[in-house]
């Protein structure tokens, strides 16, 4: 699951699979990955809370399910509708959150006027992130208003610039960082929240950047001052951002990882991206195996997104002078710290708020952007993709990361 600071992770649930499909470029679907089209059987179970969804009038597919968890809190009922098109004007389709935890609608709506530094950008794909999720359910810390259209990144090529813009032209493929606005055909957003794409990064690639990798960057280099020779403990290694703090910590920072995961399919996913070691932290005492796996020293930095007691055992596990980075609670509870553990081994316990960077301190967000996609132009860094879904099937997405489905980013496609 997809990691961002503040956000906190519902529990699990089952449902139906949706397997993955690998393809070349073709018509039917992304360069790597494609969501089989199968549909599944029907009625698909859903969390009791809910109950069985009705069928859709005048056909026979009815909703791939419902999410349990928060998503059963708030009774989120996962289906996609299409509202028809605005008449009198050039529109776009986008997805649109109209109510707080319920379905999202795709909508048609009318292109506004450019303002003369913004830039209209045809989207190609959109990264879905939990904070996303939290916001459709009104539980995000940044709050909007509706009805509004999520979507904090996204790959695209520049349509359109107003008057004052200089730094892209029309044609130019681009990442952006917007915080809301991304998942739909068209994002209209300022010349500065854009980055070009390098000829030889894919699209696909290029929508994984900004968030994941973003923080990622920002928790080893400029919190934690990852060194080459230090040893790094990730948790909720599996997910999005835990394979990007994987990817960047071995690849650039030269240093050496442990990754925590809560399933042995996932520590087995964590050591082929590159993890020295895997825990399970689901079966044994974290802390005890990475005392095993370090001969008792304990790790430098620990990359933390879990919490709970998972928190505590990897504050335990650092070092003298230790620092443990905070990125999120995939595991639901907000833990204390325990500030004489702090003191007796001189530690440091720090945050990482991705989104805040680009309000504070932008001259270092814009230097994470430049730095990852130069990364990923020399292939030092490979981006995984776990799933892509086409804009119809938002609520699906949705569905697929609060069920914990998830390993690698999860984007969504316009094409």
């Amino acid at each position: 699951m997809e990691m961002d600071g503040g956000c906190i992770a519902p529990s699990r649930a089952r449902s139906a699979a949706h397997p993955l499909t690998r393809h070349g470029h073709d018509a039917a679907g992304p360069a790597r990955y494609r969501r089989a089209l199968t549909p599944p059987s029907w009625p698909v179970p859903i969390a009791a809370q809910l109950g069985p969804a009705p069928p859709r009038a005048g056909g026979t597919r009815g909703p791939e399910g419902c999410g349990s968890g928060m998503a059963a809190a708030v009774g989120l009922r996962l289906c996609t509708l299409r509202l028809p098109a605005q008449h009198g004007a050039r529109g776009y389709r986008a997805a649109l959150c109209t109510q707080l935890a319920q379905p999202l609608l795709v909508q048609d709506l009318p292109a506004p006027r450019l303002q003369p530094h913004q830039v209209r950008v045809s989207v190609h794909y959109c990264g879905l992130n939990f904070a996303d999720i939290l916001a459709c359910q009104g539980l995000y810390q940044e709050k909007h208003a509706l009805p509004f259209t999520p979507g904090m990144e996204f790959s695209g090529t520049v349509k359109e610039t107003g008057e004052n813009v200089s730094a892209v032209k029309e044609g130019q493929r681009v990442i952006g960082a917007t915080g809301v606005s991304a998942m739909a055909e068209e994002c209209i957003v300022d010349e500065k929240a854009l980055w070009q794409i390098p000829d030889n990064v894919s699209s696909e690639d290029a929508a994984v950047l900004p968030v994941a990798y973003g923080t990622a960057w920002l928790a080893l280099h400029h919190r934690a001052r990852l060194q080459p020779w230090e040893t790094v403990l990730v948790t909720a290694g599996a997910g999005a951002t835990g394979l990007a703090i994987i990817d960047l910590a071995v690849s650039v920072f030269q240093a050496k990882v442990i990754a925590a995961a809560g399933s042995d399919p996932k520590c087995q996913l964590v050591l082929e991206n590159g993890a020295s070691h895997a825990v399970n932290y689901s079966q044994n005492s974290l802390r005890e195996q990475v005392a095993a796996l370090t001969g008792g020293r304990g790790v430098d930095v620990a990359i933390e997104a879990v919490g709970g007691d998972i928190f505590k055992a990897a504050l335990r596990s650092l070092v003298w002078e230790g620092r443990i980075v905070v990125m999120g609670f995939a595991g639901g509870k907000i833990p204390s710290i325990p500030a004489n553990l702090l003191l007796l081994k001189n530690v440091s316990a720090m945050g990482v708020y991705w989104g805040r960077y680009q309000q504070e301190d932008f001259p270092l967000f814009s230097s994470a952007m430049s730095s990852l996609l130069q990364y990923c132009q020399e292939g030092k860094i490979h981006p995984r993709i776990g799933a892509v879904f086409k804009l119809e099937e938002v609520n699906e997405a949705f569905n697929h990361v609060l069920q914990r489905k998830s390993t690698g980013k999860v984007i969504i496609s316009m094409k």
